[in-house]
């Protein structure tokens, strides 16, 4: 349900292209200014706001845009920090391979190369899925720990307030006592760790260090000495320490003869050969105190006593609990090569990813060449930690010196050419941030040479940014010659050409992959510095149409500010602060918060009631950017209401922004005041992250405390969300007609009535079905209409059901889904016009596409089929349309094309049992191939 960027700040959220400091202001007051008049200028201009008796004679858009608008000169799209293979679906293929023939104890590096590869692709549940396979599959302590942590790490957002880093999530994968347990069960994914029973256990196996010393006397005969203190002593315990100890006392030495023996200069205080007498004789250490469990831990290294290391070392690890503890116990644990506390450590410091990156001495562990030495020592400096590590320090501060030195270490981590290959390009990508631009160069041609075609696009931009702009062209047009066009690559030459080929560069790459956002940004602004403000308002309106971009709705509020529409400023910038609540606005010198607060004196604000007028309006429209503009409001108004949150969360898991939903959705919880309540949003996050069964237990919990209608609604959501039998359809329906029976509001209760007869239309119950759909277009719920439409179709009135989508077509804001539906009410060249449409309005979305390569299929124009899916795939390989291009070759015959895709498919799902079908079959031809030309002859 969710898909958002892993890392958005990568994909440049902010519109870096507002006139620099030292430059003349275009659009603006027309004066020019330096730094600190800038820096001058902005806070009058807040502050002068804030007062009504402004001067009518300057414009108030100039005053509100003090910076100006962006220009095209200083537009340009970031060099991504990912690996972006050109045949990507080959790449996947083969990962597939190597996955399904490699060692059990490759299988974790191969899914972090494939989530290294999926990267650019920016969807959030096959990189947790990735992370997930390398979790599952991961043998050493080492490797669960920093995958445990970045598992945990990467949903973040789904934390609820009373969680801390350590707390156990009770799942296998993501429990940090698990992670300190070697070896692995690869059926482990989904289990349930042990943690919730140990806090069951009685204490009474505790025995009394007072109890054990009485029995201490009885049995010794042999003394060491410590200075002036005797610690009596059994010989062969103390000698089944170790080998030294044995040897030393029943070998030739002296000390097999003596019954006194001095230990004096051997570095063990009394209490510490204490210790060592106690453990001898009932092999526990968690009696002491870790002071001296440390002390122990140090003689066992000196004399060899592997079982009291092992203890010792276990023991310790257990006591880490922050990073106080961790910063202390990782000395001893380096220094005494004790690997399990030095992994419990790094798991603490892992677990406060991002804040432990502010730590200088958490730094200090990480960064520096003798430290990654140190831990290599102790088995615990991986390619695996400092990707992790490098990752979160470039999403924190892409610029700082410490992402810098974290990427050194990762480069020097890096043993296969892949991992060569991305350690360089990211650290090209943030030296060329940085303005380090003979470094960059350097770091991305040694990247391209590690075989990374996308490093060229690094090589083009460190040279132009160093003037050469000539060879930064000409690197790009052989790129361009050399290989298969794809979007990126015009959009990179399109900053080295000017004019016409300017623009035709840009509109080849929206062409090649349309969810590129610099050709819509670069046409918009120079639409608008041809005063074509309407114009450059229409052209960025086509992404933001499909793709909810931060500074492309940034973009478009300072083009309703240039024309006055406050309303839509005010609008957009509210939805961005949704999105991104700490946004900066006009290159980071100003803050969302104040640039609202300034719109606000312009813009009329309603009543709380007034609000809801509004939500409904858009509600029904179907507009959801409108719907979020409305709630913020209502959140102003009413901070603290735990029920528009949830709200906000259900229109961005609408929106595909499934990071912020997710915040918004733990906002939720954190809010309530009531217990079911939490527990109906705690299912909520559980049925988000993949864990059903979890999620169904909090509903029914929720309902035991108190019957609610969201209660209820989760519940049958979540059992609609599997193949339903007769007896679980009408359980189903119980449940939804319970919800509708409680308290709630229209939006909801439309909600809860399409979803009913949604299951009443696949049980048959066609006239029940049409009802629920007239009650929900009654309360305004426009989305019904499309059900309506279904049950037309059954009923064989296929006009009717064309008619019905035309209304939603008509009321909807957002509406390519809806031309999508259409589609399949009428004759093949009205649906190929409407498929065209939705094409048009969001190119993401894969089903016109296949339908448009199924009619050529059925036409015998099987080249134009492919390469009708081939083009979608090329900057969306979805498994869907993988899996039918490769029953297109099956059918004609390119078994090996066929395979690839199938192997690509499986590489992104390898459950998908239509996918796993189609590769056998394929197979099977491809190694018996007289066997189908006799098949095919009989």
């Amino acid at each position: 349900m969710r898909g958002i960027k892993l890392i958005e700040r990568f994909k440049s959220t902010q519109v870096h292209a507002l006139n620099p400091p030292d430059t003349t202001v275009v659009n603006s007051t027309g004066s020019s200014s330096t730094a600190g008049q800038l820096k001058n200028h902005r806070v009058k201009f807040v502050r002068s706001k804030l007062k009504s008796n402004k001067a009518s004679s300057v414009s108030a858009a100039k005053t509100l845009l003090p910076f100006g608008l962006p220009r095209t000169d200083l537009l340009e799209p970031p060099i991504e920090p990912h690996l972006k293979q050109i045949q990507l679906v080959e790449t996947l293929a083969d990962l597939y391979r190597r996955f399904e023939t490699c060692l059990e104890s490759e299988k974790s590096l191969i899914c972090i190369e494939q989530y290294s590869f999926l990267s650019s692709l920016g969807d959030l549940k096959l990189l947790r899925s990735c992370l997930r396979a390398a979790r599952q599959h991961a043998f050493d302590v080492h490797s669960k720990v920093v995958l445990s942590a970045w598992l945990r790490y990467e949903r973040r957002e789904d934390e609820l307030a009373s969680v801390l880093p350590m707390d156990c999530s009770r799942f296998i994968l993501e429990c940090p006592k698990a992670a300190l347990v070697s070896g692995y069960n690869p059926n482990s994914i989904y289990d349930h760790c042990k943690c919730y029973q140990e806090c069951t256990k009685s204490a009474d196996a505790q025995i009394s260090k007072g109890n054990e010393c009485l029995t201490l006397e009885e049995d010794s005969d042999i003394s060491f000495y410590v200075g002036n203190e005797e610690i009596n002593c059994v010989r062969f315990k103390i000698a089944a320490l170790s080998s030294p100890f044995k040897t030393m006392l029943y070998g030739s030495f002296m000390e097999s003869k003596s019954y006194k023996i001095n230990f004096s200069q051997n570095g063990i205080s009394v209490e510490g050969m204490r210790a060592v007498d106690l453990y001898s004789r009932n092999r526990r250490v968690d009696l002491f105190s870790p002071e001296i469990v440390l002390e122990l831990l140090s003689f066992a290294n000196r004399f060899c006593c592997e079982e009291m290391k092992s203890a010792c070392d276990i023991h310790l690890a257990s006591l880490v609990s922050c990073i106080e503890d961790a910063l202390v116990l990782i000395e001893y644990g380096l220094e005494e090569r004790a690997n399990v506390l030095v992994a419990s450590c790094l798991q603490v410091l892992l677990r406060e990813l991002p804040s432990s990156l502010y730590n200088p001495k958490v730094m200090k562990i990480f960064c520096s060449f003798e430290a990654r030495e140190r831990l290599a020592s102790a088995g615990h400096a991986s390619f695996f930690l400092y990707y992790f590590l490098s990752q979160v320090a470039m999403e924190e501060n892409m610029v700082s010196n410490a992402t810098v030195m974290l990427l050194e270490r990762l480069k020097e981590c890096a043993t296969e050419k892949w991992q060569k290959a991305l350690a360089l390009h990211q650290l090209g990508c943030v030296l060329l941030e940085r303005k380090e631009y003979r470094s960059a160069l350097y770091c991305f041609e040694a990247a391209t040479e590690a075989g990374h075609v996308y490093s060229l696009a690094g090589m083009a931009r460190s040279r132009y940014k160093q003037g050469q702009q000539y060879l930064a062209y000409k690197l790009i047009s052989s790129l361009i010659s050399e290989y298969k066009a794809v979007g990126w690559m015009y959009q990179e030459r399109s900053l080295y050409n000017v004019g016409k080929d300017k623009i035709a560069d840009l509109n080849i790459a929206t062409e090649l992959d349309p969810t590129l956002l610099f050709p819509y940004k670069y046409r918009a602004v120079s639409k608008a510095e041809e005063k074509q403000t309407r114009a450059a308002i229409s052209e960025i309106d086509r992404i933001i149409g499909f793709k909810l971009a931060p500074d492309c709705l940034e973009l478009r509020a300072w083009f309703f500010i240039a024309i006055e529409d406050y309303g839509s400023a005010l609008r957009d910038i509210t939805v961005l602060l949704t999105l991104e609540p700490n946004y900066r606005m006009f290159n980071e010198q100003v803050s969302g918060d104040d640039l609202i607060g300034l719109l606000n004196h312009k813009v009329q604000q309603g009543s709380q009631a007034d609000c809801w007028m509004q939500l409904y309006e858009r509600w029904s429209s179907v507009d959801d950017i409108g719907s979020l503009a409305v709630i913020h409001q209502m959140l102003v108004n009413d901070p603290g209401k735990s029920l528009l949150r949830f709200r906000q969360s259900l229109l961005l898991l609408r929106l595909n922004c499934q990071k912020a939903a997710m915040r918004c959705l733990r906002l939720a919880h954190n809010l309530s005041s009531s217990e079911h309540e939490k527990l109906v949003y705690e299912g909520w996050i559980l049925y988000d992250t993949g864990n059903r069964e979890e999620a169904l237990a909090r509903a029914e919990k929720s309902i035991l405390i108190q019957r609610s209608f969201e209660a209820f609604f989760l519940k049958a959501y979540t059992l609609a969300d599997s193949s339903l039998d007769p007896e679980s359809s009408s359980y189903v329906i119980q449940l939804l007609e319970e919800a509708l029976r409680c308290p709630s509001d229209g939006l909801r209760k439309g909600q809860a009535l399409n979803n009913l007869g949604t299951v009443y239309l696949d049980c048959g119950k066609l006239d029940q079905a049409a009802n629920c759909y007239m009650n929900a277009l009654e309360i305004k719920h426009t989305r019904a209409h499309q059900g309506l439409a279904r049950v037309y179709l059954l009923r064989n009135q296929r006009k009717a059901a064309y008619d019905e989508m035309s209304k939603l077509i008509e009321k909807a804001h957002n509406n390519a889904s809806a031309y999508e539906k259409r589609s399949e009410y009428c004759d093949r060249e009205m649906a190929k016009n409407d498929l065209n449409m939705a094409t048009k309005l969001d190119p993401l979305r894969t089903y016109p596409y296949r339908y448009r390569a199924a009619v050529l299929m059925d036409d015998q124009k099987e080249t134009e089929a492919v390469e009708e899916l081939s083009k979608a795939i090329a900057f969306k390989p979805d498994l869907q349309m993988l899996h039918l291009r490769a029953a297109f070759y099956e059918s004609i015959g390119d078994l090996n094309s066929a395979l690839c895709d199938c192997e690509a498919a499986l590489c992104l799902d390898p459950n998908h049992m239509d996918t796993l079908d189609l590769y056998n079959r394929a197979r099977d031809r491809a190694t018996h191939p007289q066997e189908n030309v006799r098949g095919m002859g009989s």
